[in-house]
C-alpha cells in the first residue's frame, strides 16, 4: 500500500465440507494474493465450510466458535505471515444458543483489529439464517487498520443503503462485503440474470451515493441442499468498483479465483468535491427513516 493506492486482493472461494480443507484454501489464496502484491485481502462469507443455512439443523451449532478463537488466531497468523490486512468471516459462538455471523478484521501484525456482526439477517428459501444468527449489535462502525478505516458489512447488508451510509459517516474509506449469494437452479436464465444484475447494481449504487470504492467477495459453485432440494448455484462474480460505480475488476462465475486490484485512495476526495452528496443531505427532514413505515394519512 502507498498513500495513493490499496492493492486489494479478492479470494473468491467455494464451499468445503472439511473445515481444514476450507482454511487451507483460504491460506493458499491469501498467500497467492500477497505474492501478487496485495496489502488488503477480502474473503467470502462463512468461508470455513459449506453454506449450512439451506436447512435448519440444531447440530450445525457445533460449528460455531468464539471470537477471538481458533479461526481468528489462524487468520491472524496468516495476516502476520503475509503482511496483509485480512477480512474474514466466522460463525461466532457468543453464548449457549446465541450465535452471530461475524466479520473479523486481522491487522497486518496479526492482531484482531475489529469485528462486525451482521445486522440484517435473511430468512428465505435456502437462506434460513434467522435460525442460526442473532442480529448484530456492534453497530455500523468502521475498523481502523494499518491500511486505513474499513467499512465491513456482510452479504444481506448489501441491499440496505442505510448500512453503507452509516459506515461512510463513520469515516470508512472503502466498503467491503464478504458474501454468499447465488441462484436457485430452478429459476430460468432470465430471472437468474436479473438477480445477479440487481446485486451488482445496488452495491455500485452504494459506492456512488457515498463516494467510496467498494468490493464484494462471493462464494462460487454449486452447493447441494442436505434436505434434497435444488441447492444453490453460488454465482461468484466478485467485483471491485470505484466511487462513481466504475468497474475496476470483475471475476467470473465459474470457479475459485484470486485477483489483486489497485484501488486509488485519492478518488473519493476528488469525486466528493464534484458530487457533494454529504453537503446536500437534508438531515433535518429524514426523521421518519427510523420508523418501520409511514402512516398513509400523514
Amino acid at each position: 500500500m502507498t498513500d495513493q493506492h490499496w492493492q486489494l486482493g479478492l479470494v473468491q472461494g467455494t464451499g468445503h465440507d472439511d473445515p481444514e480443507a476450507a482454511l487451507a484454501a483460504v491460506e493458499a489464496g491469501t498467500r497467492e494474493a500477497a505474492a501478487a502484491g496485495a496489502d488488503l485481502v477480502l474473503l467470502p462469507e462463512l468461508h470455513n465450510g459449506p453454506y449450512f443455512c439451506q436447512t435448519e439443523d440444531p447440530a450445525v451449532f457445533d460449528r460455531a466458535e468464539p471470537v477471538p478463537g481458533p479461526t481468528t488466531r489462524r487468520l491472524g497468523d496468516l495476516a502476520a505471515e503475509t503482511g496483509t490486512v485480512l477480512v474474514g468471516s466466522v460463525f461466532e459462538h457468543r453464548a449457549p444458543g446465541l450465535a452471530h455471523n461475524t466479520a473479523v478484521v486481522l491487522d497486518r501484525d496479526g492482531t484482531l483489529a475489529g469485528t462486525y456482526r451482521k445486522m440484517h439477517i435473511p430468512d428465505d428459501p435456502g437462506y434460513y439464517e434467522k435460525f442460526y444468527f442473532t442480529p448484530g449489535d456492534t453497530g455500523f462502525r468502521a475498523v481502523e487498520t494499518a491500511v486505513g478505516r474499513l467499512g465491513v458489512l456482510v452479504c444481506w447488508d448489501q441491499w440496505f443503503p442505510e448500512a453503507a451510509r452509516l459506515m461512510a459517516m463513520d469515516g470508512a474509506e472503502i466498503l467491503l462485503y464478504p458474501t454468499a449469494i447465488g441462484a436457485d437452479p430452478d429459476d430460468d436464465g432470465a430471472e437468474q440474470a436479473r438477480q445477479l444484475e440487481a446485486w451488482q447494481t445496488v452495491q455500485r449504487g452504494h459506492a456512488v451515493a457515498n463516494g467510496l470504492p467498494l468490493a464484494a467477495c462471493n462464494r462460487v459453485g454449486h452447493e447441494a441442499d442436505p434436505a434434497g432440494g435444488a441447492g444453490i448455484d453460488f454465482w461468484g462474480h466478485s467485483f471491485v468498483c470505484g466511487p462513481q460505480g466504475e468497474w475496476l475488476a470483475a471475476l467470473d462465475g465459474e470457479s475459485p479465483a484470486v485477483r489483486v486490484v489497485p484501488v486509488d485512495r485519492r478518488r473519493s476526495e476528488a469525486v466528493r468535491r464534484l458530487w457533494p452528496f454529504f453537503r446536500d443531505r437534508r438531515v433535518d427532514a429524514y426523521g421518519d427513516l427510523v420508523k418501520r413505515w409511514r402512516n398513509n394519512d400523514v
